[in-house]
């Protein structure tokens, strides 16, 4: 008998999660906004993993209350997660995805790339996927995954921001409007590098978003996060002392 699997936030993300994990076998508990998770942990003290599956502005909250006893076995998966967001707290070596397909209500999962995954659960993590036939693959290193989660933040960020202007989609954004996605992307990219302390390699990042733009070239730019994403990009931006003009002409049309 495999152990259970605890996981938070059962949205569309974690559903999909959590029929992967059945379909491997593991039992599984949900923890919902109406639960406390101290109470689980004293039902569930030594699960398998536990996967963090709320949404983007609930996660530090949710991290916060990590009871001590799941500390050292979280999985997490949330969109502009970057290695500070989990160092702050006494978490022993969380596993870490990279997602790289999307579940709306109402459709299928719709997969652009193979999505990373490093840590103790990713073999785990990875045949859960694999039941669902949603690729995933192994990362090796601190350094690779880092990589990885930088590479979607860039992604995202550049598609949801330039598309407050150019709307349409991914394909119609570098076809069509390819200087606002370039100046985007590079002022993205100063804003992370401060992020994780050191510079990153522009030009890899941007075939890397160029590579996932080629993943679903309909892809929709903008999502009801977008607006969101600009003024969060430029709070950072504002605590580095950074420029970044296109980013602030975007966020004062806004």
């Amino acid at each position: 008998m495999y152990k259970p699997v605890v996981i938070i936030g059962v949205g569309e993300m974690g559903g999909v999660f959590a029929r992967g994990i059945l379909r491997s076998g593991y039992p599984l508990y949900p923890v919902t906004r109406a639960m406390d998770p101290m109470t689980v942990a004293a039902a569930v003290p030594k699960p398998e993993f536990v996967l963090v599956a709320v949404a983007e502005q609930d996660l530090h909250a949710t991290l916060a209350n990590i009871p001590p006893a799941w500390r050292d076995r979280l999985v997490l998966l949330q969109n502009e997660l970057l290695p500070r967001d989990w160092r702050d707290y006494p978490f022993t070596d969380p596993t870490v995805i990279s997602v790289w397909f999307e579940k709306k209500r109402g459709q299928d999962t719709k997969v652009l790339l193979p999505s990373p995954v490093h840590g103790p659960h990713a073999q785990a993590i990875q045949e859960a996927l694999g039941q669902l036939d949603i690729p995933c693959r192994v990362v090796d290193s601190d350094a690779a995954m880092e990589y990885e989660l930088l590479r979607k933040n860039v992604y995202i960020l550049t598609t949801n921001i330039a598309g407050l202007e150019s709307g349409g989609t991914v394909n119609e954004l570098w076809r069509d409007h390819e200087a606002l996605a370039r100046a985007v992307a590079d002022e993205v990219m100063q804003v992370q590098a401060t992020l994780v302390d050191h510079p990153l390699p522009h030009a890899r990042l941007l075939e890397g978003m160029l590579e996932a733009f080629d993943g679903d070239p309909e892809h929709k730019c903008t999502g009801r996060s977008a607006p969101a994403r600009l003024k969060r990009a430029l709070a950072q931006a504002d605590a580095a002392g950074l420029q970044v003009p296109t980013l602030r002409q975007l966020g004062t049309t806004l």
